[in-house]
């Protein structure tokens, strides 16, 4: 890794402002899922340790007037409450000013300054604002080893604009930037790249999370042990269009499952009855499995599956499952999972392997009628004496709810990251940073 860390620079005695991810799941105002909390943990620690001033900062969720200033009206709500008779005006702005309100108190970090002061064992000062004057009074009052946490940054109209002036005000807080939200790395946002891209802050280093991240998985794709096996699965072949022909020029054997299998299995000529379809991607299909051939890399597709009449509603619900070949699926049945022949099939092909990396699970993961595939690779990962890596998302929760977490190398934090890591991108929110 190529990045200055935490652990290259004093930090002690100096004002550190931290991008985190602490956009968990809450639940009437409770976290339902601390571990993107305590995948912070370390970092802040760290610093506490060494006598820095601690800033945090983090997004939650997608605030409804994310692009207001202040709580205000954006400009298709003042043009629908212009358009109303004068009478009704003054109603029809209190009520989107509630609703700005409610998502004011529903997207706080102040629940996550209350558990993170549990699990430091110190006060964390919440500041009830990005850059106003609840900041302005927190940081200026900041001793060594204390910590700070920002309101959520995307009340902030320029968090995602990219605000020059947001950046300015933040850099006034701080003598060095540290990002460890790698969940954000992907993202060209105030907080995540542009405040050190503009200039603000010279001194700009990862935290610990971001440096596993990189030095798990950016060194695993750049300097692969073989035999490389790269499992993709998820809905759909478009959004994975250069993940998938990137990792054809790194791994060894590529098998694909999930959705996104019977775009690759129409395109060799099967019906796949009503099972998930990109037709626009049909092309683009046949030109991979011609590029696998070209490269001589295995490319392996699911050979039978599970089908169903319907896609089960609501998603858990119980429904009739049968075993079919891929060249016997009923005309008004969808597959809805990998089958056992398959199972088996992707179970061998990781064996020899001496690195995974899987995106994506292999079917309907979240009922238990079709989980077996997506079950079936993560125990095989699990029995292979490889480096296994999950590339978030969908596929580390499926292995987290069934209980392979701790069984595998290295579970990503970022699920948009990895696939832009694993496309071969570059990531602002790491490339701002300091160069070793």
């Amino acid at each position: 890794m190529n990045k200055k860390s935490i652990k290259d620079v004093d930090v002690k005695g100096k004002r550190c402002l931290v991008r985190v991810d602490f956009n968990v799941p809450m639940k009437d105002g409770v976290i339902t899922d601390e571990t993107r909390i305590n995948g912070a943990l370390p970092t802040i620690k760290y610093l506490i340790d060494q006598g820095a001033k601690v800033i945090l900062c983090s997004h939650m969720g997608k605030p409804h007037n994310i692009f207001t200033e202040g709580f205000g009206l954006n400009k298709k709500e003042k043009k629908a409450i212009e358009a109303l008779p004068e009478a009704e005006r003054d109603a029809a702005k209190a009520e989107y000013l509630k609703k700005a309100l409610k998502d004011k108190e529903k997207f706080s970090l102040r629940p996550v300054a209350v558990k993170l002061a549990e699990k430091l064992g110190q006060p964390v000062t919440f500041a009830e604002d990005v850059v106003g004057p609840s900041a302005d009074a927190a940081v200026s009052k900041i001793k060594d080893g204390e910590v700070v946490l920002l309101e959520n940054t995307r009340f902030e109209a320029g968090e995602e604009k990219r605000d020059e002036n947001l950046c300015k005000k933040l850099a006034s807080y701080c003598d060095v930037y540290v990002n460890d939200a790698f969940g954000t790395a992907h993202r060209s946002h105030a907080t995540t790249a542009a405040i050190v891209e503009y200039g603000f802050v010279k001194t700009a280093v990862c935290g610990f999370l971001i440096e596993k991240e990189l030095s798990v998985m950016a060194d695993a794709l750049e300097n692969p042990v073989r035999p490389f096996v790269a499992v993709l699965g998820g809905a759909k072949v478009a959004d994975k269009l250069k993940v998938i022909s990137n990792l054809l020029e790194k791994c060894d054997t590529l098998i694909i499952g999930g959705g996104m299998a019977y775009t690759f299995l129409k395109a060799k000529g099967y019906e796949v009855g009503k099972s998930l379809v990109d037709d626009e991607q049909i092309g683009y299909c046949n030109e991979m499995m011609q590029k696998a051939k070209d490269l001589n890399k295995k490319l392996v597709l699911p050979i039978d599956c599970m089908v169903a009449k319907d896609f089960p509603n609501p998603i858990d619900a119980i429904v009739d499952a049968t075993a079919t070949d891929i060249d016997k699926i009923p005309a008004d049945c969808e597959a809805l999972d990998i089958g056992p022949k398959t199972r088996e099939l992707f179970a061998n092909e990781l064996k020899s392997a001496k690195l995974v990396i899987w995106n994506g699970p292999m079917g309907v993961f979240e009922n238990p009628v079709f989980a077996a595939g997506t079950n079936a690779v993560a125990k095989a990962m699990t029995e292979t004496g490889a480096t296994t890596i999950i590339g978030g998302g969908d596929s580390a929760a499926a292995v987290t709810q069934l209980g392979y977490a701790d069984k595998i190398t290295h579970i990503s934090t970022g699920g948009g990251a990895s696939l832009e890591l694993f496309e071969g991108k570059k990531l602002p929110g790491i490339e701002c940073l300091n160069d070793k």
